[in-house]
């Protein structure tokens, strides 16, 4: 995978597990806000004021943690002001792109690569690179690299440069939402990722067991509710469906999280048409991209084959979402 130590590459550092083989991902380092009007809302550093055409983010086809700031920027029609670069170019030291951002050159091989970022925002950074990464461009520093964060940013803080007034985080629903949110993170976000990258028998297990309780959960809340917090769509439904997009394509079998696939579940597979289906979310992800992307992890598939399947054809079929009340 590699990291950073002391403000420079290294291709060889691992998966970071437990004794017991248990993934532990390492939690974002930059995390400061933008806000309207650049006064601190939140711990962190403030001064990050929202303008126009000041801040990059850098993102991937195959990330989800990426895709829900893909989406969010997108529902709120933000891409004239937020500007994105998707990386393009195959992932040797780190994710790699085309075209540099203004004020960086390219690597020796022509290639820009995220890295060059961090170390710009701190010389002697030791730590992972990771998708998505918002830039300052006026700065010159990263001012987050955590996408719940991110998606908070691109919901709130650019209100006055977007005719969307939808809010995604509304107050009535915040406590259910981040309550959600901690539920699908822990079995389903980051859980197929503890049973994919997982280093013994025993910790996979736990993983998986654990990713199932989480979609089996889902199906039952999804039953009498049309979203995740009620009759309404927010960020824990577009938190969800990263995840439940690619579960099917990729988690099933890269990952081995073979017991069941989303369309054995009958909401969940509905509930997940309805959201693939939501006006400008398939402009927003390349099904194919997300595939390659993860079975390039020579890590978990070592050959580097991309298998020809799975068919995902029933994601274009109408959905029975509409039986269940929806918030006007």
């Amino acid at each position: 995978m590699g990291l950073m130590i002391d403000g420079k590459w290294d291709n060889d550092a691992t998966i970071p597990s437990d004794a017991r083989g248990h993934f532990i991902r390492e939690a974002s380092r930059f995390r400061h806000w933008i806000t309207p009007d650049g006064k601190p809302e939140h711990s962190g550093e403030g001064g990050f004021e929202a303008e126009a055409n000041r801040y990059h983010l850098f993102v991937s086809p195959s990330c989800p943690w990426a895709h829900r700031t893909i989406i969010m920027r997108k529902l709120k029609r933000l891409e004239g002001i937020v500007s994105m670069s998707v990386a393009d170019r195959p992932k040797t030291e780190g994710w790699a792109y085309s075209e540099a951002i203004d004020g960086f050159e390219p690597c020796a091989d022509g290639v820009f690569r995220l890295f060059q970022v961090y170390a710009a925002t701190d010389p002697k950074y030791t730590g992972k690179v990771t998708v998505p990464t918002l830039w300052d461009l006026k700065r010159r520093r990263i001012v987050n690299n955590e996408s719940s964060e991110i998606i908070r940013m691109l919901n709130s803080a650019f209100n006055s440069f977007t005719d969307v007034s939808y809010d995604f985080y509304p107050q009535a629903l915040r406590d259910e939402i981040d309550r959600i949110n901690d539920f699908v993170y822990s079995h389903l976000n980051n859980g197929v990722y503890r049973a994919g990258f997982a280093q013994t028998q025993q910790a996979y297990e736990e993983a998986a067991r654990k990713v199932f309780h989480g979609l089996d959960t889902l199906e039952q809340r999804l039953a009498n509710q049309r979203y995740l917090a009620g009759e309404r769509i927010t960020e824990a439904d577009w938190r969800a469906f990263p995840t439940l997009l690619r579960f099917d394509l990729v988690y099933y079998g890269h990952f081995k999280c073979n017991l069941r696939r989303i369309q054995d579940y009958p909401n969940l597979a509905n509930y997940l048409r309805e959201l693939y289906q939501w006006p400008g979310i398939k402009e927003t992800f390349e099904l194919e991209k997300i595939k390659a992307g993860y079975y390039s992890q020579r890590n978990v598939n070592p050959t580097g084959i991309v298998p020809l399947g799975p068919s995902l054809d029933h994601l274009e079929r109408p959905h029975d979402r509409q039986r269940l009340r929806a918030a006007a």
